[in-house]
């Protein structure tokens, strides 16, 4: 199934795809947030660190399947399969967009 997924959102993604930290921080404010794994990580540094550790300590392949509008949050669910515990499952990832950036994302089962 294919979905129209928001312009940085979409990019968020193809650059997780390629393991580009710096890529992804990009798609992020400069004072962006994001909580995944019960740990939070503010700006884009600690985005671009926190992607960069991901990518090291996992091999992994996400493929968005489903968008829904909560309020001011867009919900993408993705199926996550890889070499980690519990592999695959389906994350929500939970966006918050200010001026064409991703200014939160949290990363929930």
């Amino acid at each position: 199934m294919t979905i129209e997924l928001p312009d940085v959102i979409a990019a968020y993604f193809s650059a997780d795809k390629t393991g580009d930290a710096r890529a992804i921080s990009e798609c992020f404010t400069f004072d962006a947030v994001v909580v995944d794994e019960g740990n939070t990580y503010a700006g884009r540094e600690a985005i671009r660190q926190w992607m960069a550790n991901a990518s090291t300590q996992y091999t992994y392949t996400v493929e968005p399947f489903a968008l829904e509008e909560d309020g001011a949050r867009s919900v993408v669910t993705s199926r996550l399969v890889g070499t980690f515990p519990g592999s695959p499952v389906d994350l929500r990832y939970r966006f918050v967009l200010r001026d064409d950036k991703i200014a939160e994302l949290e990363i929930v089962p």
